[in-house]
Order: C-alpha cells, then sequence, then structure tokens
C-alpha cells in the first residue's frame, strides 16, 4: 500500500489534544507536548496494520462501542507497555526482604504475608519480589506463606507474565544464586521461572483508574514504581489514598523515589530509610 511506504504524517494540535484527553481518560496517563513523536509513532504503525490514513478516523473507530474497546486494547498495549528488569530497583525489593525479616523476628508475621505490585508489565517485577520473599522463608526454615498479586493495564503484558519465560539477555543479569535456583534454561535460550515460585504469584488485569471497583483485600505490602509519575498530580494522591484503605495496620506502600513529593495522610508514616520511598501504615 502507498500510505504504508509514506512519512508518517505529522499530528495537529487538535488531533494531539484529542488523543492525549483519550489516554488521560481511559488509562490516567497524562501527555506532555514532548511526548508527540512517541504517541504519533505509535498511533501510526497501528494504522498502518489496519489500512488507516487519517488520525481522527481511527479514533472514531477507537472509541466506537464494543469493537473499540478490543481496539483499544490493543493500541494501549503499544502505549503503555515499558521496559522493565528483575530486581529493577534492588534496594526496594531488598526493604520488602527486610520488611519480612523484621516481622518474623519480632513474632509479629501472622497469617500470610501478602504482596500487591501494581503495574506489573510482564512480569519481572512480581518474580523478583517472590524470589526474595521465598528466599526469606527458607533462610528462616519456614513454611513459604506468601502470596504475590500482580495487576496489570496490558494484557499482552499479563500474558508474557503468565508464561514466565524470558529471554537470556533478561536473566543474565540477575545474582547466579536467584537465576540457579528459580529458573531453569529453555530452547533458543530462554528461561523458564520454576513452578514453585511461578504458583505463588497470581496475575490480574487492572486499571488503576478504576481501584475502587477492585476488591478491598488487605495487604502486608503494595509496591508501586514507575507508574503514578505519569500521572496528575491530584490523581496520584487519590490512588495514594486508595492504596493505604488496602494495607494491613504496619503495612507497607513502596512507591518510585521522587514520584510522590508531597502525599500526606493521617494514617502512614514516611520510613527513614534512603534509596527507597516508603510509608508504613500506623
Amino acid at each position: 500500500m502507498i500510505w504504508s511506504l509514506q512519512a508518517a504524517p505529522d499530528l495537529s494540535d487538535k488531533q494531539f489534544t484529542q488523543w492525549s484527553k483519550l489516554l488521560e481518560e481511559r488509562a490516567g496517563i497524562c501527555l506532555s507536548d514532548q511526548q508527540r513523536v512517541f504517541l504519533q509513532t505509535q498511533v501510526t504503525m497501528r494504522m498502518r496494520e489496519l489500512g488507516h490514513s487519517d488520525y481522527t478516523q481511527y479514533l472514531n473507530r477507537v472509541t466506537d462501542g464494543v469493537s473499540g474497546m478490543m481496539e483499544w486494547s490493543v493500541l494501549i498495549d503499544r502505549l503503555v507497555v515499558k521496559e522493565t528488569s528483575f530486581f529493577r530497583h534492588k534496594p526496594s525489593i531488598d526493604f520488602v526482604r527486610d520488611t519480612v525479616l523484621d516481622r518474623m523476628n519480632q513474632n509479629t508475621l501472622e497469617g500470610s504475608f501478602d504482596v500487591w505490585s501494581v503495574g506489573c508489565s510482564s512480569g519481572e517485577e512480581p518474580y523478583s519480589l517472590a524470589m526474595v520473599l521465598n528466599d526469606t522463608f527458607e533462610f528462616a526454615q519456614r513454611d513459604p506463606y506468601y502470596g504475590v498479586t500482580a495487576t496489570d493495564i496490558s494484557r499482552a503484558a499479563l500474558t508474557i507474565a503468565r508464561t514466565g519465560l524470558y529471554p537470556q539477555r533478561k536473566v543474565e543479569m540477575i545474582e547466579p544464586h536467584f537465576r540457579q535456583r528459580y529458573f531453569s534454561p529453555q530452547e533458543k535460550n530462554r528461561y523458564q521461572i520454576q513452578p514453585e515460585l511461578k504458583d505463588r504469584v497470581c496475575f490480574n488485569h487492572g486499571n488503576v483508574l478504576n481501584i475502587t471497583d477492585m476488591p478491598v483485600i488487605s495487604m502486608d505490602v503494595i509496591f508501586c514504581q514507575n507508574m503514578l509519575v505519569y500521572f496528575r498530580r491530584w490523581l496520584r494522591h487519590e490512588i495514594m489514598n486508595a492504596f493505604v484503605d488496602r494495607l494491613k495496620p504496619g503495612g507497607i506502600l513502596v512507591v518510585g523515589l521522587g514520584e510522590v513529593v508531597d502525599w500526606v495522610h493521617p494514617d502512614m508514616v514516611r520510613v527513614p530509610v534512603e534509596e527507597v520511598q516508603a510509608y508504613r501504615r500506623k
């Protein structure tokens, strides 16, 4: 097709505003003008696949009833799925390990230790948390009584996460102990998460904008990094407040460094740990 060989047309200011509004309404993501090229590139790639040549025409398709929601689920994968890695921010994951260790040492670990990984993408973050938790329970010679719930808006990313099969480049940077203990080599230089760990992580589709519609399940740790930064300030605070309602007493909320700089809550206190931005429920 001639369209497929042409350079992508530029989004007009009006079209950029329309697409930005849709993305914010449905995913909470607030795009800056500097991200116009990214939006244009991703939308154009999908338009070419479908044979569309007009941004407004494709926008109408995306917003048209049930078929539009199906197309939106395809497009949103292109717009929100970001490169991630195992143990992406090790100090935060180590802090989760130290939290469960403290509970064990103080004999305050009652019932299951439950963790929620919000915006889990293709699974590297929740599996990293599960590896550390599993090691901690084994070191303490306790039955592995823990679980990790992981949610994301991208169904395509969740499919990868549930499969638990990763290329060598993803796994080779992991500490040898974790790589040998929790992965098994497969064909084509890929590595499979071991079943015992995979069974500890439950992946679910979820949009954090609809957090009030999610089940209120009390968590020991809510781990949310590299996601809130894309939202407006008021929305970050609203989501953080909703997280508090889903924490057990003494539960921990871990966010990315600098993602939320002015949030306060009467039931939460900032944890004085360098390199980690975390809050504890009173």
